[in-house]
């Protein structure tokens, strides 16, 4: 029978892993406290988190046969909260700078879709949810910006004619010595 902190752990995994929506296996073997701290920061302003549990413990809420290669040494989990792509960019960059982690596999839960590391790089270098707000916004901003030029250019154009015309009057006069 397992014991009650082997029960609680496997239960805080499960909340985990209902509120992902990406969940990346790491090997944390070559990072020490400080790059944990570091990772764990990173990840928390990305809406990510990083845990690390016991293999078997991981392999028991996973459930996924395809990932039990994955669960061997020191592995660590990073799950994504906030979107699909927010705290892998995270993790990835922590990864680009400090070389400590190897990236073993991913999974999608929304999907139910078991991702190897390329495909976990390939999603990191999508934008993420704020970025696409961001473009959509500025898209869709853009042709209103246009019609608001277009419609000004007609006052615009005869405030321009009326200057070039006083401009023009006010060097005519004769001046007077």
């Amino acid at each position: 029978m397992p014991n009650k902190h082997n029960q609680s752990e496997v239960t805080e995994l499960q909340e985990s892993l209902q509120k992902a929506k990406t969940v990346a296996i790491v090997d944390f073997a070559g990072t020490t406290v400080n790059d944990q701290v570091k990772l764990r920061s990173a990840l928390r302003k990305a809406g990510g988190n990083f845990r690390v549990a016991k293999n078997t413990l991981m392999n028991i809420v996973l459930n996924k046969p395809e990932l039990r290669d994955s669960f061997n040494g020191m592995s660590g989990v990073i799950f994504s909260f906030q979107d699909e792509v927010a705290a892998i960019k995270a993790l990835f960059q922590f990864q680009k700078d400090t070389e400590k982690l190897t990236i073993k596999q991913g999974y999608m839960v929304a999907d139910d879709k078991v991702l190897s590391s390329e495909e976990l790089e390939a999603l990191s270098k999508l934008p993420g949810k704020q970025e696409l707000i961001s473009m959509l916004i500025s898209r869709l901003n853009g042709p209103a910006y246009g019609m608001v030029n277009v419609l000004k250019a007609g006052q615009r154009n005869l405030v321009y004619a009326l200057k070039a015309i006083a401009d023009k009057k006010g060097s005519e006069t004769p001046s007077s010595n």
